[in-house]
């Protein structure tokens, strides 16, 4: 097995966190950032804390609508408590495959934004959140870009985000540069 930190930090994706402690056994919540929640549980063996690699998962459990989780070896509150807050990741390699015309969020990062109105480069994506109502691209202005302007562009498929090439690592959107 690799050692955690001899791992390409970029080749990681952050699935959830640690949250606070739950009992006195050394039980914990768990915060999943995965979408179902739920497919955090499929990760229990490859989730990995950095530089903790020797800890492993003895179990993740859900429980109305949050997770509960224990580690291997810890069986008291107070040394679960030292994990409190501290990322749980996974490598890219363990994700399941998707189809074609999916892609995962990271794999949007770094992809140069286009707008197909007048063919002028908006950015690069820098990440995306969700505002409440939908995600957005969080796209960061570039030496290529046509201005220095920071944008939100909701994530929302062929209304504003046309196509996805990843080969070319090109998003076309339908948003102008004046918006």
């Amino acid at each position: 097995m690799m050692i955690l930190q001899k791992m390409n930090k970029n080749n990681l994706i952050c699935v959830g966190t640690i949250g606070k402690p739950r009992g006195l056994r050394g039980e914990f919540f768990l915060n999943s950032y995965c979408e179902p929640a739920e497919n955090i549980i499929n990760y229990i063996k490859v989730i990995k804390i950095i530089d903790h690699d020797h800890i492993k998962f003895k179990y993740i459990k859900k429980s109305n609508s949050k997770f509960h989780a224990k580690l291997e070896n810890i069986n008291e509150i107070n040394k679960i408590k030292d994990f409190t807050n501290l990322n749980l990741y996974i490598q890219s390699e363990d994700l399941p495959e998707i189809a074609s015309e999916e892609i995962y969020w990271h794999d949007l990062k770094g992809m140069s934004v286009i707008d197909i109105n007048n063919n002028e480069n908006l950015g690069i994506v820098k990440g995306l959140n969700n505002f409440g109502s939908n995600d957005c691209l969080i796209v960061k202005p570039s030496a290529k870009s046509i201005d220095n302007q920071e944008r939100l562009i909701p994530f929302i498929r062929e209304t504003f985000v046309l196509t996805i090439d990843k080969k070319l690592n090109i998003l076309k959107v339908d948003w102008q540069s004046d918006y």
